[in-house]
């Protein structure tokens, strides 16, 4: 008997477009891309065996992925960011150290997560959030670099955010920043200043956007689960849709959304979606057509398989593809060392659509396919 999986592309909540397309799909009936290709680009052996948090760029004619990287277990004292290149997305260099951890105040190393991209003319920007081993105490850091080679010291962006993504441009050159419960803004294209706090947090200071405080937000707001780890588009008409994950006990296999009306100095109460989910952060974008495209797990189970969803109005997902099933043979246990294909990060250049992923928080894993494929 074939297996199946039950998608449901579904946003269907007050004030909101009602979305249609319920769909069941059978593996064999599953369409994936003809020119579908990966590369595993980072696959320890024993030291250094945690990787989470890929983020991927083209730059200055070559490809560069930078990832969190930790010697054991997730977000542990030590995480570290590293880097990868490559000239033609098939063979990629031996990874470097991006960025070290500074020491806390009784001595213990911090923690680094890789925060994405933002290129800016002959300008890439590199960014990373560090933050206590009790993960509290944010601070969003960027580094420079007009090569890709040479980068600069690092620069504070002054905002207590862990991002999930680089920033991203709404209206009007404005960039945001989605992190868990917060999504920063500025209008300086550079990426590097400027940054306004902005949220579904409660109408008062937010002292940190960590791995930890978005759970004590999502209580006292009385949200059944973790709200965390938003992506967003810009639908016609300008409203920002952001999708956020929920975490947790709570957690109801369904993405939560949240809107903005002013180009994200404001955003509404999020409501819970039909949107299913496995429990994982995706990303959202748009195509050089005009369509809006999902990737994530929208399936249960161990955040398999890897799903590309397209949606010709950025509300209605209806067509679905299989971009990764494969099992990934893990070497070394560690903290929350889980999912086959996580947190997955987009790029679509010269057309090719490519994603960057973590595999079951150990190895890190590209994939590309010909955008004709899903015409």
């Amino acid at each position: 008997m074939a297996r199946e999986w039950g998608y449901n592309g579904l946003m269907n909540i007050t004030n909101f477009p009602v979305l249609q397309g319920t769909r069941v799909v059978t593996w064999p009936d599953a369409l994936v891309p003809a020119s579908l290709e990966s590369r595993l680009i980072y696959s320890p052996e024993w030291d250094w065996t945690y990787s989470h948090h890929p983020h991927l760029v083209h730059f200055c004619g070559q490809w560069l992925a930078i990832w969190s990287n930790a010697e054991v277990d997730e977000d542990s004292s030590g995480q570290r960011v590293l880097m990868a290149s490559s000239p033609d997305f098939r063979t990629w260099s031996s990874p470097k150290v991006l960025a070290q951890p500074s020491n806390s105040c009784d001595g213990t190393p911090n923690v680094l997560t890789a925060a994405g991209f933002h290129v800016y003319n002959d300008m890439l920007a590199c960014y990373f959030a560090e933050y206590g081993p009790t993960k509290l105490g944010t601070n969003l850091w960027a580094v420079t670099s007009h090569d890709g080679v040479q980068f600069s010291d690092r620069v504070s962006m002054d905002i207590p955010v862990c991002p999930n993504f680089g920033p991203q441009p709404a209206h009007n050159n404005r960039l945001i920043i989605c992190g868990n419960m917060s999504f920063p803004y500025t209008d300086d294209p550079t990426g590097l200043s400027g940054w306004q706090m902005s949220g579904i947090y409660p109408p008062v200071k937010l002292t940190s956007d960590d791995p930890a405080s978005f759970w004590e937000v999502s209580e006292k707001q009385g949200w059944p689960a973790g709200l965390c780890e938003g992506s967003f588009i810009v639908a016609p008409g300008g409203r920002l849709i952001t999708l956020l994950r929920a975490a947790g006990v709570g957690h109801a296999g369904k993405l939560w959304v949240t809107t903005s009306e002013n180009n994200g100095e404001t955003w509404s109460p999020p409501q819970e979606t039909s949107f299913t989910d496995n429990n994982a952060k995706f990303h959202l974008g748009r195509l050089p057509d005009g369509r809006y495209y999902y990737v994530g797990n929208p399936t249960s189970g161990s955040r398999c398989p890897l799903v590309l969803s397209l949606s010709d109005n950025g509300t209605e997902f209806n067509r679905h593809f299989l971009l990764g099933t494969t099992p990934y043979p893990m070497k070394r246990d560690g903290l929350y060392k889980e999912g086959e294909y996580g947190y997955p990060q987009t790029v679509v250049y010269n057309g090719h659509f490519h994603c960057i992923c973590s595999r079951r928080k150990e190895g890190v894993e590209v994939i590309r396919f010909n955008l004709d494929d899903v015409k």
